[in-house]
C-alpha cells in the first residue's frame, strides 16, 4: 500500500515539475497562440449553437458510430459507402453552410480600425435618415402599408443594387411613404438605404433558406432573413397584414415594434455600435447581440400569412 501512494506522490511531483517547467519555457508568443485558437473555439462552440451546423455534428457523430460498427462487424459495402462520404465531407460542409461560413469571413473584415465617425457630416445624414424612417414606418403602420427598408453597412450590395432602380434620392418622409404606396412602380420591391440616402428602389432580395422560422411569416419577412443572411445588412419590416414593425439582423428578427422604439433600436445599431470608437478589437466581434432592448409586445401576435 505505501508502494502505490508513494508512486501516486512521485506522478504529481512529476506533473508540477512538467507544468513548471512549461510555465518557465513560455514565450509571449506562445500565450498569443493559446488565446488565439481559445477564441476560434469559442466562435466555433457559438457557430455550432446558433446555427443548423449543430444538427450536422449529431449527424456526424452517427455517421462515425456506424463507421466503427462497420468496421467492427465487416460491412465492406457499408465502410465503402462511409470512406466516400468522409473524403467528401468538408466539400460538403462548405456548400451547405455557405452563407453562415461567408458571414462569419465578413464580420472578421467588418472591424472599423478608424474609429468613430461622430459629429461627421455622414453620420449627421445618417442619423436623420433613421428618423426620417422612423416617421415612415409610423404611417406605414398606421395604413398597414407593407415597406421593406435595407440599411446597407459594410457590405456593398452591388447585386442587388442592379436588381432595382438607382435613385440616389434624399431619405425624406415623403419619398419613402410614396415608393411604398400600393400602387407605386416600385412598392413591391426594397428600399436600400446606403451613407443616409435612398440609393435604390424596387429591389429584390435573397429568400431565406432556414426553416427554423415560423411557417407564417410571408415573402417580405423570409426576404428581410435572407438578406441578413448572406450581408450584415440591417432591415425594417412593416407588415402589409398586420402593419407591425419588425427589424432583422444576422438572420434574426425582432418583432412588436413602432416608429419611436424602432428607430432608437437603428440608432443603437447603426449609429452607438458603429461608432463605438472606445471599445476593443476584441469588444467589437465578442458582442454577438445588437438587440439589447428588443420590444417583445406582440410578438407572437398577429402572424403574417400572405406577405
Amino acid at each position: 500500500m505505501t508502494a502505490f501512494f508513494n508512486s501516486i506522490y512521485d506522478a504529481i511531483l512529476a506533473m508540477f515539475d512538467l507544468v513548471l517547467y512549461a510555465i518557465k519555457e513560455i514565450r509571449f508568443f506562445d500565450i498569443v497562440d493559446i488565446i488565439i485558437v481559445a477564441y476560434l473555439l469559442y466562435k466555433a462552440l457559438v457557430f455550432l449553437r446558433e446555427t443548423r451546423a449543430g444538427q450536422l455534428v449529431k449527424g456526424i457523430a452517427v455517421t462515425l458510430v456506424l463507421y466503427a460498427l462497420a468496421n467492427w462487424w465487416k460491412l465492406s459495402v457499408l465502410q465503402w459507402i462511409l470512406s466516400v462520404v468522409f473524403n467528401s465531407a468538408i466539400v460538403v460542409f462548405v456548400i451547405i453552410f455557405q452563407p453562415e461560413l461567408r458571414r462569419i469571413l465578413e464580420r472578421v473584415g467588418q472591424t472599423n480600425w478608424a474609429g468613430a465617425k461622430s459629429g461627421s457630416e455622414e453620420t449627421r445624414r445618417v442619423v436623420e435618415c433613421i428618423e426620417n424612417v422612423g416617421k415612415a414606418a409610423r404611417i406605414m403602420q398606421e395604413s398597414k402599408t407593407g415597406a421593406l427598408i435595407v440599411f446597407e453597412r459594410k457590405t456593398q450590395l452591388g447585386e442587388i443594387i442592379n436588381s432595382g432602380t438607382v435613385l440616389n434620392a434624399e431619405a425624406s418622409v415623403p419619398m419613402i411613404t410614396n415608393i411604398f404606396f400600393p400602387k407605386a412602380p416600385l412598392h413591391d420591391g426594397a428600399v436600400i438605404i446606403r451613407d443616409g440616402r435612398i440609393y435604390a428602389a424596387g429591389c429584390i432580395l435573397p429568400l431565406t433558406q432556414s426553416n427554423d422560422f415560423a411557417q407564417s411569416l410571408g415573402t417580405r419577412h423570409r426576404a428581410a432573413i435572407g438578406m441578413t443572411e448572406n450581408s450584415d445588412a440591417v432591415v425594417l419590416v412593416v407588415s402589409e397584414e398586420t402593419g407591425n414593425i419588425s427589424i432583422v439582423i444576422n438572420g434574426e428578427i425582432k418583432r412588436g415594434y413602432n416608429g419611436v422604439s424602432a428607430t432608437e433600436t437603428l440608432m443603437r445599431i447603426l449609429i452607438e455600435n458603429e461608432g463605438a470608437g472606445d471599445n476593443t478589437f476584441t469588444q467589437k466581434i465578442m458582442s454577438i447581440n445588437p438587440f439589447n432592448k428588443p420590444k417583445e409586445s406582440g410578438e407572437e401576435k398577429n402572424e403574417e400569412t400572405s406577405e
